[in-house]
């Protein structure tokens, strides 16, 4: 989100040459933004020197205008640190005021409070040792994670919720995944009649106060988003008020609640926690004031309408492909390793799509997960921007009609049965509260893979992704025990590759996993 505005002759000067390297490059403003799927209004934005490209961008960017990434730097940067401070203060998004708005307007604090806090912030942060610390928390496993919480929650487990635990080759993995045993190992197909999801009124909700120690934790999260470019956005996001998992079928509600205020209060309980993992400290009830303030004990996690309940959708992708000299005819598992812009379990492995479930542009149809997994799969899977509302704004009234879709998502939507999409399971995240929907996406027609395998591109969520064989049970036996899962990114790959067992053929040798 750090987008460094250009203030000055210097930056007016080098802005300049970045429009001409455009030029030179053979690109208008418009040619420019179609390849990079952006709007044509953040080109003249960068122009103008209201904004830089965000991180994920220049090296594409780089490599359209023909320039190094050091030379794309000196067309676009101003490094000279008078008031630089100022400039970013400037130049953040709507969002940011929005957020520092929302920090002043619940502790109580006059307006303009928490932007003058956040201005004598950024002027001491240190950017090495944050990176130093964010650093420190990835080195932070998956199992501590797990017993983290177990320690702090050991006196409040109810005994119809446990967390999610899987067995594979006598190796036990725990999960901070509070799961019920009729959330797990589910086949809901994500269609109706079976997803019944559905978007009612906001519930009445004791306003959030927040005391002057936790406003001062939120102005630091946007000091350090804005710092380190993590995207912080306002979307407004889907609340979970019930759920009840049927035969076959989820029957729920959701309610519309802001995203920051989420980003600003239960988001903040994976740092702290991290953090106290790190030092040592023992996480027992009192030790963690962030979180002894807003999840206190399981039964505040199991009663979502007492509080935020946000989460997400999270699906196994698993691709057809032809045999060849190397191998039989297989699926292609997907697994993303996340960027360090991503609010949520960054720097972490994880299934790919994952995504925050919120609406797109019709907030009721939205609610379902399989219209999310199919916003998700454009967005994250065949490079559509312009269904990210942390890049672009939406101005389409149907972002998802047909003729708007990525050549390989149409191809998908026109060819009968080559879709499956499942609820795989579903659990309450102990790490922040969030409610997770574990899925599967299978590509059965293998012409898929043979058209359209080269269309298949993460954007700037992931750091990377890594490819496995549904036949590679040694190699998926070993990716199952790494301890760089987020846990809500092992409970989805677990139930997907239970459910693609069940679902066999030859195409699957998969290793036995046992809950």
């Amino acid at each position: 989100m750090r987008a460094a505005g250009g203030s000055g002759v210097a930056a007016t000067r080098r802005r300049s040459a970045f429009a001409g390297a455009r030029k030179a490059a053979g690109h208008t403003q418009e040619s420019l933004a179609a390849i990079l799927r952006i709007d044509r209004s953040t080109v003249i934005r960068w122009e103008a020197g209201e904004h830089a490209p965000q991180p994920y961008l220049r090296p594409r960017l780089a490599r359209v205008l023909g320039r190094t990434s050091a030379q794309l730097g000196e067309l676009i940067d101003d490094d000279v640190r008078a008031g630089a401070v100022q400039r970013e203060l400037d130049s953040a998004s709507v969002d940011v005021e929005v957020a520092l708005n929302w920090i002043d307007l619940h502790a109580g604090w006059p307006a303009g409070t928490s932007r003058r806090k956040l201005s004598s912030r950024l002027r001491v942060l240190n950017e090495r040792a944050l990176q130093d610390r964010n650093r420190e928390r990835t080195r932070v496993g998956r199992r501590d994670v797990a017993q983290a919480l177990a320690d702090y929650y050991l006196d409040t487990k109810p005994e119809a919720a446990r967390p999610y635990r899987a067995r594979v080759n006598g190796q036990v993995m725990a999960t901070s995944i509070i799961c019920r045993p009729e959330w797990q190992d589910l086949a809901i197909p994500l269609a109706p009649p079976h997803d019944r999801l559905n978007l009612t009124s906001s519930p009445a909700r004791t306003p959030v106060r927040l005391d002057n120690a936790a406003a001062e934790h939120g102005v630091r999260r946007v000091a350090e988003s804005v710092a380190l470019n993590v995207r912080l956005t306002d979307d407004p996001m889907y609340q979970l008020l019930s759920l009840d998992v049927q035969d076959r079928v989820l029957v729920g509600t959701f309610a519309l609640a802001p995203f920051v205020e989420y980003a600003l209060t239960a988001d903040l309980l994976e740092g702290e926690l991290f953090d106290a993992i790190i030092t040592g400290k023992s996480p027992r009830p009192g030790s963690l004031p962030l979180r002894d303030r807003y999840l206190r004990d399981v039964d505040s996690v199991l009663d979502p309408r007492g509080r935020l309940c946000a989460g997400g959708v999270l699906a196994l992708c698993a691709i057809a492909r032809p045999p060849d000299q190397y191998r039989d005819a297989d699926y292609l598992l997907l697994v993303q390793e996340r960027s360090g812009h991503v609010l949520n379990a960054a720097h972490r492995l994880a299934v790919i799509p994952k995504g925050f479930h919120k609406p797109l542009a019709d907030y009721r149809a939205d609610t379902h997960i399989g219209t999310t997994l199919r916003r998700e799969m454009e967005q994250e899977l065949f490079g559509r921007a312009d269904v990210d509302s942390t890049v672009t704004r939406h101005m389409s009234a149907a972002p998802m009609h047909p003729s708007r879709l990525s050549e390989p998502m149409l191809w998908l939507t026109d060819s009968a049965d080559a879709l499956r999409m499942e609820c795989t399971g579903f659990g309450l995240n102990l790490v922040s509260g969030n409610y997770e929907f574990a899925s599967l996406i299978v590509i059965d027609d293998e012409g898929f893979w043979s058209r359209f395998g080269g269309h298949i591109e993460a954007n700037w969520e992931a750091a990377g992704l890594r490819l496995y064989s549904s036949l590679d049970r040694a190699l998926i036996s070993d990716l199952i025990t790494d301890e760089r899962w987020s846990n809500e990114g092992l409970f989805a790959l677990v139930q997907g590759l239970r459910r693609l067992n069940e679902l066999g053929g030859t195409r699957v040798r998969l290793p036995t996993i046992e809950n």
